[in-house]
C-alpha cells in the first residue's frame, strides 16, 4: 500500500526530471482521466509531457496520502503557469488507474500571512482515520452544503485555528469575517454536493461541487484533525469548463 503512494510521488516528480520510468505505472490499458484540460487514456499523458513548454515544469510535492485505492497529493506546480494543485491516483493490482485533479493559481498575499500550502505535514492518529473522515463529513454537509453556519464553534478549534484559503484571516473570528463580507458584498457561493471524502490519520480531503461566484466549481477542502477539531484547513477551487471545451468526456467527478 505504501508503495502506491512512492508510485505516485515518482510519477509527478517525473513530469520535472523527464524521467520516463515511473510512466510504466499507470496501466496502458485502462486508464481514466478527469483533468478535462487532457485527453483520456495513456496517450492524453503522454501528449501533456511531450507539449511541455521550454522551461518544463516544477513539481514541489508538499503532503502525500493513501486511502485505500486511493493516492492524494498536494503539491505546488509551474504547470503552464504557477498552480496549488491536489491530484487523485486510483489504483487497481498496483498499477494507476484513474486521476483527478483540482488547480489554482495561487494569490499574494494572502489575508492570513500563510500560503496556500505551507503549514503541518506530519501523518499521525492512523487508527483515526474513519472517524475523522466522519467527523469533517459531517462539518461540510451541515454547513457547507446545508449553510448551518451554527455548528462552526463545535467543530473548528476555538483558538489557534490556521487557515490557508487566501482570502480568508486566521482564527474562528476570520472565517466570521469572511463570510460577512461575502454576504455584504454579494459574493455567493454554494455547496451542492460532496462527491468523495478520503483520508489518512489527521488529514481528511473532501471534494465538492458547487457554485462560486456564479460559476459552476469543484472545491478541494483539506483539513486537518487535532483533538475532534478542526485545526487547519487549505484548499483550491476551480471553474468547471462548459463542456464543448473538455478534451475528455469523464467529468471532473465519477468516483467510485
Amino acid at each position: 500500500m505504501e508503495n502506491n503512494k512512492q508510485k505516485v510521488i515518482d510519477l509527478l516528480n517525473s513530469l520535472e526530471t523527464g524521467d520516463a520510468t515511473p510512466v510504466a505505472y499507470i496501466n496502458p490499458e485502462n486508464y481514466t482521466q478527469h483533468n478535462l484540460d487532457i485527453a483520456d487514456g495513456i496517450a492524453g499523458f503522454g501528449a501533456l509531457v511531450q507539449h511541455k513548454p521550454a522551461q518544463g515544469f516544477k513539481v514541489k510535492i508538499a503532503r502525500a496520502f493513501q486511502d485505500g485505492d486511493y493516492v492524494f497529493t498536494h503539491t505546488d506546480y509551474d504547470f503552464f503557469g504557477p498552480k496549488i494543485g491536489f491530484d487523485i491516483f486510483r489504483f487497481e493490482d498496483g498499477r494507476i488507474v484513474e486521476h483527478w485533479d483540482n488547480l489554482q493559481e495561487p494569490v499574494f498575499p494572502t489575508a492570513n500571512g500563510h500560503t496556500m500550502i505551507d503549514g503541518a505535514t506530519a501523518i499521525t492518529d492512523l487508527d483515526k482515520t474513519a472517524e475523522n473522515k466522519a467527523f469533517i463529513q459531517g462539518f461540510v454537509e451541515k454547513f457547507l452544503v446545508a449553510g448551518d453556519a451554527a455548528i462552526i464553534p463545535a467543530y473548528i478549534k476555538a483558538t489557534g485555528y490556521i487557515q490557508h484559503n487566501p482570502h480568508i484571516a486566521d482564527g474562528l473570528e476570520g472565517l466570521q469575517q469572511a463570510l460577512a463580507y461575502f454576504a455584504a458584498n454579494k459574493i455567493g457561493f454554494s455547496y451542492t454536493k460532496v462527491h468523495k471524502v478520503l483520508g489518512e490519520g489527521n488529514f481528511v480531503l473532501v471534494i465538492s461541487e458547487g457554485q462560486m461566484a456564479g460559476v459552476h466549481s469543484t472545491f478541494y477542502d483539506l483539513f486537518r484533525v487535532e483533538d475532534r477539531k478542526i485545526a487547519e484547513h487549505w484548499d483550491v477551487i476551480e471553474a468547471i469548463p462548459a463542456v464543448d471545451k473538455w478534451k475528455n468526456q469523464n467529468g471532473k467527478f465519477g468516483f467510485r
